[in-house]
């Protein structure tokens, strides 16, 4: 954590922070059942009623909350995730906090996000693991461009280190921002496509994580926009190139141990970690819609461009959906799994709480993890991944929506309130979508028809 952060210890110190740092602008956030950020901005003199009673706002005007005649909710901010923005925007001294959603009777509302993880990582403390940390790294792209069209602003590849671009400095005054802000970065580097950027952050417990990760991504967008720059967390916005992806490593704690290390076995993964993997492996198509949850998700989803596409694990085999990095002599607390299928586009509540229950399931049944796959699965043909048993991912929205909508795990995961809410969403998407002519229908049709 940067020294110049501390997180306040209750609501008091919260207030004496906010005026000791002479806060004008308090922006109270949360996100909808897409993980869009949303919130309203409070001035300092409303932070002790904020505190006492919440903040009211009309939940029927949020894309996927409540009816009209259930409008009524309550933002209640969340102490510990207070931050202050090392920048101005508005020349405002700006504070922020995510909140819990109410309902007026004070009975949280069961369509909040950040309660559906709440509920995963309580799921996981009745059986003794006392942490579920993760560490993503998360890529994006910057452009230039009006009207959604972009325009890279390098051609730069992996590791590209000349740090002259307008990119790379708009990219390490994000990383001195987060860092200033208490969110620890550790490391970040040009990627692979041109003008494609990524941040690591160190692991955090899952829920602080989501809400860093929502940090993160309005942090770049609005540094952005001050160089006159578009910064676009889409995980495939250019056709030819490598989209962005999240991927994700965690690992269970119990107190200071980490329950995926095993020194007996010749992997040092334990048994409880080859549990998670194989319940990772046999579940997560119920789940790929809450980690590729848009359209533009499965563009990013196809051979050839570094995104996983077939359901296998390997240790240095990056073709694979979960990778085991290596374990490192002395590091015990090291010993992770990266699930490497998410976008930046998720909602990261709920994202974290689907890995984390397939994890548990995993668990639960004892599912046992299958043989590792080491070599490029993009290379084998089609027979001998079914001799081999390896079967794909969802390669549509359309897909990976059905096989959410049948499954009575990722119904109670979610509940009957969000369940419903996002099938309707997403239905809605894909409708709008196919009602649209297409830039490639017009190259490919207009020559000839």
């Amino acid at each position: 954590m940067s020294k110049k952060f501390r997180a306040p210890k209750n609501k008091e110190d919260a207030v004496d922070r906010l005026k000791d740092e002479r806060v004008k602008s308090i922006r109270l956030l949360f996100v909808d059942p897409l993980g869009r950020l949303k919130g309203q901005i409070v001035t300092m003199n409303e932070m002790g009623n904020v505190f006492e009673r919440g903040q009211g706002f009309d939940g029927s005007s949020i894309e996927g909350f409540v009816r009209i005649e259930e409008s009524d909710k309550i933002l209640k901010p969340v102490v510990r995730s207070m931050r202050i923005l090392p920048y101005d925007p508005g020349n405002a001294k700006t504070a922020i906090f995510f909140c819990e959603i109410y309902n007026p009777d004070n009975s949280r509302f069961e369509g909040d996000s950040r309660l559906v993880l709440e509920k995963t990582l309580a799921r996981a403390n009745t059986m003794d693991f006392t942490s579920f940390y993760c560490g993503p790294e998360i890529e994006y792209f910057y452009f230039r461009g009006e009207n959604g069209v972009p325009s890279p602003l390098d051609n730069e590849g992996y590791f590209s280190f000349t740090m002259t671009h307008e990119g790379d400095a708009a990219r390490q005054e994000v990383v001195d921002t987060l860092e200033e802000m208490g969110i620890h970065v550790e490391g970040h580097h040009h990627e692979v496509a041109d003008s494609q950027h990524e941040i690591d952050l160190r692991y955090l417990d899952a829920l602080d994580m989501a809400d860093c990760i929502l940090l993160y991504r309005m942090v770049v967008k609005e540094l952005a926009a001050s160089r006159n720059l578009w910064a676009c967390f889409m995980p495939k916005p250019i056709a030819g190139i490598n989209g962005s992806g999240m991927h994700t490593h965690q690992s269970l704690f119990r107190g200071e141990e980490n329950a995926f290390f095993d020194s007996s076995n010749p992997d040092n993964l334990s048994e409880i970690a080859r549990y998670y993997l194989g319940g990772v492996l046999k579940y997560l198509p119920e789940y790929q819609l809450l980690l590729c949850q848009w359209i533009n998700s499965y563009r990013r989803l196809i051979p050839g461009f570094e995104a996983p596409v077939y359901l296998t694990w390997g240790k240095r085999n990056r073709s694979a959906l979960v990778r085991v990095p290596q374990y490192q002599v002395g590091h015990p607390k090291a010993t992770r799994l990266e699930i490497r299928c998410p976008d930046p586009g998720c909602n990261p509540y709920l994202a974290f709480a689907a890995m984390l229950d397939m994890g548990l399931q995993g668990i639960t049944e004892k599912i046992p993890t299958p043989e590792a796959t080491e070599e490029n699965v993009y290379h084998m043909s089609e027979e001998e991944r079914a001799k081999r048993g390896i079967h794909s991912l969802y390669g549509s929205l359309q897909d990976s929506l059905d096989a959410l909508e049948s499954s009575n795990r990722a119904t109670r995961l979610l509940g009957p309130h969000l369940t419903h809410r996002l099938i309707a969403s997403k239905i809605n998407e894909l409708a709008r979508f196919g009602q649209e002519v297409h830039p490639w229908e017009i190259k490919e049709y207009s020559r000839y028809l």
